[in-house]
């Protein structure tokens, strides 16, 4: 399951190719699907079959009998009761895999506290070189430096993403909107192929645009963040984030990630509204562009984010804020975690097990009535 259709097809047309040499019939769906009836059918098939979709995989009518493997893309795009519904549609549970280059906080809490794996993939792949990553401030200076970095990776024959916060310019005139972007960069590059995206426009669109994009025919792309997951254009090297005060921290990385993703040196700018600096943003605004330009690794950003939002509730559905949790607290007592998973791992008993699911029922009911899918609140 994967949060947008393009993404979604990315990984059909990656992974049909492949499980069609085993036999193994792959299907995609997505609402943009007409005929569902099939598809819908090979979900009760007794024999292997892999689906590759979107939220149109966790609808009423969607129910799999033998479901053995959930792999959720880009997990920080989903809430916790979608990801549920998925491995619930089934008569069996079954195994679970998530994804993400941003690990939101309550994932990350609960892979400390014992409650999910970690695989690490840690290196960049071969050829490609990592993102630099600059803070500008709103200032005309920094503005006319802007305009500078386009036209030294256009010289390069390369291409540019500009994403803004809003479609529209609102109230507050200082956020950078993308029809307003588009308008300036028409005027400052008028040699040049610019076009708008965002998500009011109809699919057939969106997609035109981006096969245009990945054809080298676009030079600059202004955008909203519909661009955030599944755009792989490999002759992208500059992205421009407008306003980027107003972007979380894993949004800030998702969107640094469309760049960088050939063998040229790659830049992301970090671009403040107008007339604001570093100075004069909020206290969380200032916490969130020190930490994005201070690091290209997700989880380092992760465990940030941690800090800044909290770790959300471990036994419920918030992904951020204060954690319910009575005792550990993850930014102080993670070495005594990760020791107390060690010991478990290594020493539980089923007369161990037993005691300590007494002892946690007295301090976390919330929890087991939770896992029992009753109401937690």
């Amino acid at each position: 399951m994967a949060p947008t259709e393009v993404l979604a097809e990315q990984h059909y047309n990656s992974l049909n190719p492949i499980l069609e040499k085993y036999n193994i019939k792959t299907y995609l769906l997505t609402s943009s699907v007409k005929d569902r009836s099939e598809i819908i059918n090979q979900m009760s098939s007794s024999k292997p079959v892999f689906f590759i979709g979107t939220h149109a995989l966790i609808q009423k009518d969607v129910n799999f009998t033998n479901l053995g493997l959930a792999i959720i893309d880009e997990q920080q795009r989903f809430g916790v009761d979608q990801r549920k519904k998925l491995i619930e549609s089934s008569n069996i549970i079954p195994h679970q895999i998530v994804m993400t280059a941003t690990p939101i906080p309550r994932t990350t809490a609960l892979a400390v506290y014992g409650d999910l794996d970690i695989s690490v993939i840690d290196e960049l792949p071969p050829g490609r070189k990592e993102i630099e990553s600059i803070l500008l401030s709103g200032f005309q200076s920094d503005n006319n430096i802007v305009i500078d970095y386009c036209n030294e990776h256009l010289k390069n024959n390369s291409q540019i993403f500009v994403v803004c916060p809003y479609i529209d310019e609102s109230e507050n005139k200082d956020i950078k909107a993308a029809e307003k972007v588009y308008e300036q960069y028409l005027k400052l590059f008028p040699d040049k192929k610019v076009r708008l995206l965002h998500g009011r426009m109809k699919s057939e669109e969106k997609e035109s645009i981006m096969s245009k994009m990945n054809k080298a025919e676009i030079d600059i792309l202004i955008s909203t963040v519909v661009i955030e997951v599944g755009i792989d254009i490999q002759n992208a090297t500059l992205m421009i984030i407008e306003s980027a005060e107003r972007f979380g921290l894993n949004q800030l990385h998702q969107l640094r990630g469309r760049v960088g993703r050939g063998s040229k040196k790659s830049q992301c700018i970090f671009h403040i509204s107008n007339k604001l600096n570093i100075d004069k943003v909020t206290d969380v605004g200032k916490q969130r562009l020190n930490a994005i330009v201070s690091t290209n690794d997700g989880f380092e950003l992760s465990e940030l984010e941690l800090k800044i939002r909290g770790e959300g509730k471990v036994s419920g559905t918030n992904q951020s804020g204060l954690s319910d949790l009575k005792i550990a607290d993850l930014r102080y007592d993670f070495d005594i975690l990760k020791l107390s998973k060690i010991f478990i791992n290594k020493e539980l008993t089923p007369e161990l097990e037993e005691k300590i699911y007494g002892e946690a029922t007295l301090l976390f009911p919330n929890f087991m009535k939770f896992m029992k899918g009753e109401d937690a609140s």
